[in-house]
This record gives structure tokens, sequence and C-alpha cells, in this order.
């Protein structure tokens, strides 16, 4: 499946199925086929996003830090990471609040 973020502030944002369920669970929401974030809501919404974004690194910044005191080789991020993932759907959020506009998907 995949997650298309649309709204009339910007470019839509397509997100695969695992992506958009992790996002959608950082923003409160339960993934769903359908949904909106309504212009009102954006600003919590963009910050539980930065929050979320933050905790991830910071574990990933905690688990480098386990290594190197235990004298173990570093871990490294694998493929894309949560930030970069979240990243255009913030921007679009950021966008739809400067407009009052929706962010909606699957419709």
């Amino acid at each position: 499946m995949l997650y298309r973020f649309k709204s009339k502030a910007g470019a839509d944002v397509v997100m695969l199925a695992e992506s958009g369920d992790a996002v959608l669970r950082l923003l409160g929401r339960e993934p769903a086929p359908q949904g909106i974030l309504e212009a009102a809501a954006l600003p919590g919404l963009m910050q539980a996003l930065e929050a979320g974004v933050a905790a991830d690194e910071a574990r990933f910044q905690q688990a480098v830090d386990a290594a190197r005191g235990a004298g173990e080789p570093v871990p490294r991020r694998q493929g894309v990471t949560l930030r970069q993932r979240a990243w255009p759907l913030h921007e679009l959020m950021q966008r739809a609040r400067k407009e009052d506009a929706d962010v909606v998907w699957g419709v």
C-alpha cells in the first residue's frame, strides 16, 4: 500500500506503507487507508512529529555511545532515517498550516 498525502498547499507526498504507518503513529493516529490532518491541529501534529524524530535520533545516539563505551564497533544507520522519511510530510504540513489547509490521504 502507498500513502499519498495531499493538500492544496503543496505537492503530494508519497510514502510506502511501513513508513507511512510509522509517521501516522508518531502523529498519534492509527494507520488507516483514509484520513485527514485538519489545519487547526497541524501545529500540535508537527510538534509530535518533530519529537518522534528527535526520540529516534536519541535512541540511535545512545546505541552509538553504548558501543563506544563497550569498545565495540559503532552501529551504522541502515537505509533511510525516520527524519528523511518524515521531512517531506513535515514540509507539506508547514505549508498547509500557513494556508490554513488540511492534509488528507486516501481520498
